[in-house]
């Protein structure tokens, strides 16, 4: 991979992942991913922006030494996380004279999780800066995005913000830069589901802060720059905001046929009301374009059969997992069938407690649907319908 100089004096040292196909044990990667690097020469010091993910290591050093990099002053940490950090390590030993320069809390979890000694840091605080000669490095503290030690870095002389991995996105792509593109814009909101959601609230608060800086460049740590970051950042400011859209989000199991026959009514009621419908069948779809869907819909409604007294287990880590990324969903229903009886009502609507949502009456049926539980799922849409109407998305 060739080296790219992005704005004079700073250069893309990042490693791309091609074959990667999961993170975290977790988050299902389908275009791989990138771990940004970016060295910035200073007419006195240079620095490094951020390291890679362990396992590339010496791929990343090999970049290094073709870059002839004989000197490091300051290794900038924005995030702990592994994946950014992990080869701080093997930096240090390349660079012993190299500075970790990093926040409090960041430098306890690096010298908890990576052994690095106490003395090698330079504790900075918000709004804080160093020189690196005829450049500076401005710090922004930014908690929980998304985790409670994250920075970003502002280089003002070059109108260039690199925020770790806030609007970033894992896509493993030739272009360095994202123009417009629309899977970039794709990719984005995957990564913005999957791992930023949760602090949706926190972020928007960043967002505002960041109105105050004159941003031409936004070099983040996964994925391909912005060089035009209203692109991105528009994008932000809509998927944290309080805005929904007319959608049902319906992820499902069926074992017997009995939810099966409930969602297939229930998809055609919703396409008749024109309300836009996102079904997952939960033991087929990719749960990263599950979260994707969460990110604007109204609403979501939950299908399952009842195993033994609850839901299938495959809807109960979805319920967890909607429960876990806070979407800013308004409603929720359920819908499913039990054959003697149990408690999966109760269950579900107890994983639910992290989203602001408004219950619907849930249709739970016992066996086979009947004609009359048809028409309990044409109430469920006309209530959904009136529920859309009520705040303004119809």
């Amino acid at each position: 991979m060739s080296t790219i100089e992005i704005k004079p004096g700073i250069l893309y040292s990042g490693v791309r992942d091609w074959d990667r196909r999961l993170f975290d044990e977790l988050i299902p990667l389908p275009d791989g991913t990138t771990y940004n690097t970016y060295i910035i020469k200073g007419s006195e010091k240079t620095c490094l922006i951020d390291t890679v993910d362990p396992a590339k290591t010496d791929e990343f050093i090999e970049i290094l030494n073709k870059l002839g990099i004989r000197k490091l002053d300051y290794l900038i940490a924005n995030h702990a996380e592994q994946d950014h950090s992990g080869s701080i390590p093997a930096i240090l030993e390349k660079f012993p004279d190299a500075v970790v320069v990093t926040n409090t809390k960041c430098k306890g979890l690096l010298m908890d999780m990576l052994g690095v000694a106490d003395d090698k840091f330079l504790e900075i605080k918000d709004g804080q800066s160093i020189s690196l000669g005829d450049k500076n490095l401005q710090f922004i503290i930014a908690p929980w995005v998304h985790w409670p030690e994250t920075m970003l870095t502002y280089l003002p002389e070059d109108k260039t913000l690199f925020p770790c991995d806030l609007f970033g996105s894992h896509l493993a792509t030739s272009k360095l830069y994202a123009d417009r593109n629309p899977k970039v814009y794709e990719s984005a909101k995957r990564y913005y589901a999957e791992i930023m959601m949760p602090f949706r609230n926190n972020i928007k608060n960043h967002l505002e802060k960041l109105q105050k800086f004159d941003i031409e460049l936004i070099a983040p740590s996964h994925g391909p720059i912005y060089n035009h970051p209203e692109f991105i950042l528009d994008a932000y400011r809509d998927w944290t905001s309080d805005t929904v859209k007319n959608e049902v989000v319906l992820p499902y199991v069926s074992m017997h046929g009995s939810v099966e026959k409930l969602v297939q009514f229930f998809i055609d009621a919703l396409i008749q009301r024109d309300i836009t419908v996102h079904p997952f069948n939960l033991t087929k779809t990719d749960i990263g374009n599950l979260a994707i869907s969460l990110v604007d819909a109204a609403t979501i409604v939950i299908g399952t059969p009842t195993v033994l007294t609850g839901p299938h287990p495959s809807v109960i880590y979805a319920a967890y997992l909607t429960n876990a990324l806070r979407p800013k969903t308004r409603f929720a229903s359920i819908i499913g069938s039990y054959g003697w009886g149990g408690r999966t009502k109760e269950v579900l609507i107890s994983m639910l407690s992290n989203l602001k949502v408004e219950l619907i009456e849930p249709v739970m049926i016992k066996g086979y649907p009947q004609e009359e539980n048809l028409k309990q799922l044409n109430i469920l849409a006309d209530e959904i319908l009136k529920k859309h109407k009520d705040i303004g998305i119809v």
